[in-house]
């Protein structure tokens, strides 16, 4: 059976249409992953420092919360191995919630910019998600 006329100009609107959205789809991707990679330099920055409240121990993570500097107070050594070793901890556990923090605010306008990019299937149904190709993304180690 033959299309007509307006049959086709419809379909062609039509596709037309789905190929302007997919074109913003790949747009936004795109800005998106050069978002993520400002983000992984970020986060590759990110230091935090916190001290003991007795100011015996303080201690440097990075923005994943792993330990990469400690740094004792002569008087951190005139106690116990039991009070350098809970000094240690909550010095440890103040900076890595601090690098928490840090690193949910850089992250958080990707996250959000990430909602508001919509999926190839939410325009073709069955379409395979394109949120697979950019998601593994936020995964990749920096550096």
């Amino acid at each position: 059976m033959p299309v007509d006329r307006w049959e086709r100009d419809g379909l062609r609107s039509a596709n037309s249409g789905i190929r302007n959205q997919v074109d913003h789809i790949l747009d936004a991707l795109a800005e998106q992953r050069t978002h993520l990679s400002e983000a992984r330099d970020k986060l590759a920055a990110v230091r935090c420092t916190a001290a003991s409240a007795d100011k015996s121990v303080e201690v440097t993570v990075d923005a994943a919360g792993v330990l990469v500097d400690v740094r004792f107070a002569p008087t951190a050594l005139r106690g116990t191995p039991e009070q350098l070793g809970r000094s240690v901890t909550e010095a440890g556990k103040q900076a890595a919630r601090l690098a928490r923090e840090q690193h949910a605010a850089i992250i958080a306008p990707i996250v959000a910019e990430a909602g508001s990019i919509p999926d190839l299937p939410d325009l073709v149904p069955g379409a395979p998600s394109l949120r697979a190709v950019w998601e593994p993304a936020r995964d990749e180690p920096a550096g």
